[in-house]
Parts: C-alpha cells; structure tokens; sequence
C-alpha cells in the first residue's frame, strides 16, 4: 500500500513538473514573441518588406530611417536605389527627392544625375579638385584648380609627335611616355597620332575663355571652353589627338585613328574623356579628340563598364 502511495506521489509531482514546465516555455514563447514584435526587423515585415529588403535595409540604414519607413507604406523608391549598381547611401534622400520631382526618369538615371552633381548648376557648387590625387584627379564644371596650380613634372612634346614649334606643347611626363608608347602601336597601324593641344595654364585658359565671352556672351562661352581654373587642360594630364590625315574637329569621329583611339587608348592608360551621348554627365558635348590620362588600370575599369570618369569618381573615390 505504501508502495502505491509513494507511486502515486511521484506521478503527481512529476506531472506537476511537466505542467509547470509547459507553463513556463509556454510564458517564455510569449515573452520572446511579444519583445521580437517589438523590434524593426518585425515591424519592417508588417509594413511589407520581405526578409531580404529587411535585412538590407536594417544593416544600411539609421534608425531615424527606419522609423520613418516603419509609419508609413513600403517604399518601393528605396529598395529600386538600393538594387542600382552605382547607387551611394549619402546620396538616398536627394535619390528619392529628385526621383519624387522627375518621376519619368528612370532609377539609374537618377543615381547617375545625383552622383556627378547634375542636380546643381554648373560653376555654382564649387569643390576644389584634389591635386593629391594625382592621376585620378578630377576638374569639371565643379571641381576647380586654383589659379597658380602648374604640375612639377612638365615637360616638352617633340614636333615628331605635336604641331606647332617645339616647346608650344608641354605635358607631364608620364603622360608622355604614355603618349608615345601609344603613338608607336598605332603607328604599327599606319596611324600617325598627333597631338593638337597639351597643357595650358590658367592664364592661357583665361584668355581662350574670355576671347568667346567677349564676342558671343557668357552662355556661348561655357558651351564651347570651360571656365579659367575648370579646364582639364591644366592639370597636364588632357591631351587633344588627332592624326596626321585628319585634323578637324568636325570629321575626326570618322576617321580611322580614332576608331583606333577608342579601341586601344584604355591600354596606354588614356580615356575619352567626354563620350557621345553624356554631355548629361559630363557637361561636355562630344569631343572625340579629347584623351584623359588616368592610368592603365583605372583607365581598363572605365573602359570595361562603360562609364564616365565623371561616374567613375563620384562611386570609386568621391564615395
């Protein structure tokens, strides 16, 4: 009987175990359940983001962000930008404003408008080109070079490869070395490269610019040059090529050197610096004559994705 008794016992204590346990998980389940509806990743998934865009967003964003997606219906904007390739986080709330006021442009469009500083007036948001930068610098209609800045490394253009008297074209020297490593490979060719304009000094650009200016306004001025202190030219790392066959600014895109030029400048280092079809992102109508040093390797990477080197600093450095 006694046997029994204390049977019994156990049983009833260990139910009572079983059911305390139960009761305990069970209050824990809740617990857990309630404070994980508590947190962003939970109240993001209500909103309708799915798991992925949750976790992106959680990892890319602040929580002032967050909180503002949270009270509010999925943005769509967002996860687009955030798909873009070139697409820059510091850049997100001008993506979604412009986007918001040009809604017919397409998400890239916008990234890339953002990126190179489009959304601004040209010459009014002024940055000062970063000179240490070396090769990669960049000067353009907003990053500009003070007046006394001249390269230390300049050095003469031999009239086998320049027009004009010897000494009226100067460049740095690794863009020469560069320069004539590519003349002689397309000379293999039959193409005769010949340089048209090099470096040019403030001054000198002052005086271009201001001779347009004065004649056909500021507004005619700006289409044709860049303003003193804005021209790639002074950084002694833009060359204008033609070739001895053709030296027209009208007719070079049809010419046989620069079908060349486009093929193989990359190789040497060079980039055509304003293409056809981005005068939107680079400012410049097309100039097929126009080469911009930058290295070999940064010149393959521009020349493998097909982008500016407007685009190419503002996701590659400027980031």
């Amino acid at each position: 009987m006694k046997k029994r008794k204390v049977k019994k016992k156990v049983w009833v204590v260990l139910a009572l175990i079983i059911i305390v346990a139960f009761l305990i998980y069970g209050g824990k389940k809740a617990y857990d359940d309630y404070k994980y509806k508590q947190t962003n990743e939970y109240k993001l998934l209500e909103v309708g983001y799915s798991n992925t865009e949750t976790k992106l967003l959680l990892e890319k964003l602040d929580k002032k962000k967050i909180e503002e997606l949270i009270n509010s219906e999925k943005n769509e904007d967002i996860i687009n930008f955030f798909k873009e390739k070139y697409f820059i986080l510091k850049n997100l709330e001008e993506y979604l404003a412009y986007k918001k006021e040009n809604n017919a442009l397409s998400y890239s469009e916008v990234v890339t408008i953002i990126n190179v500083n489009r959304n601004n007036d040209y010459y009014k948001d002024d940055h000062e080109a970063n000179t240490s930068l070396n090769y990669s610098m960049l000067v353009n209609k907003y990053y500009k070079l003070s007046a006394d800045y001249e390269p230390d490394d300049l050095v003469t253009i031999k009239t086998d490869h320049s027009w004009g008297a010897y000494g009226e074209n100067k460049i740095r020297k690794d863009v020469y070395d560069a320069f004539k490593d590519m003349w002689t490979s397309a000379k293999e060719s039959n193409i005769q490269l010949m340089i048209n304009s090099s470096y040019r000094p403030y001054s000198d650009q002052e005086r271009v610019y201001n001779n347009y200016k004065d004649k056909n306004g500021e507004t005619f001025a700006d289409k044709i040059a860049a303003r003193p202190g804005y021209s790639e030219h002074q950084t002694g790392l833009a060359l204008d090529i033609f070739c001895t066959t053709n030296s027209s600014t009208k007719t070079f895109a049809d010419s046989e050197a620069y079908t060349w030029l486009l093929a193989n400048a990359h190789k040497f280092g060079f980039i055509l610096r304003y293409p056809e079809d981005k005068e939107n992102i680079t400012g410049y109508a097309f100039e097929s004559w126009h080469y911009r040093y930058v290295g070999k390797e940064l010149a393959a990477k521009i020349y493998n994705e097909g982008i500016t080197f407007d685009e190419y600093y503002a996701y590659y450095i400027e980031k």
